[in-house]
C-alpha cells in the first residue's frame, strides 16, 4: 500500500497503463501470429494486406513506449522480408 499520495496516484496510473499494454500487445500477437500463418500458406495477397496493420500496431507500442524504436523496427523489416520473398 502506498504511504503518499503522490505514490497512490502512481500506483493508479500504473494499472491503467498496463491494462492499455496488455491490450495493444495483445492485439500485436494477434495479427503477427495471422501474417504468420499466411506466409506459411504463400498467401501474398492475405500477408501484404496485413503487414500494414503489423507496421501500425508495432509504431504505436514504439510510439507508447511498449517496446523499443529499434525493436519494433526489426520485427517489422523482418515480416517485410519474409512477405516479399513470397
Amino acid at each position: 500500500m502506498a504511504n503518499h499520495k503522490s505514490a497512490a496516484k502512481r500506483a493508479r496510473q500504473t494499472i491503467t497503463r498496463t491494462a492499455r499494454n496488455r491490450v495493444v500487445t495483445s492485439e500485436a500477437r494477434t495479427v503477427v501470429k495471422k501474417i504468420r500463418t499466411a506466409i506459411e500458406e504463400k498467401d501474398k495477397a492475405t500477408a501484404t494486406t496485413l503487414l500494414g496493420k503489423v507496421q501500425r500496431h508495432f509504431a504505436i507500442m514504439a510510439k507508447n513506449g511498449i517496446i523499443k524504436t529499434n525493436t519494433a523496427g526489426r520485427k517489422t523489416s523482418r515480416l517485410t522480408n519474409q512477405v516479399n520473398s513470397l
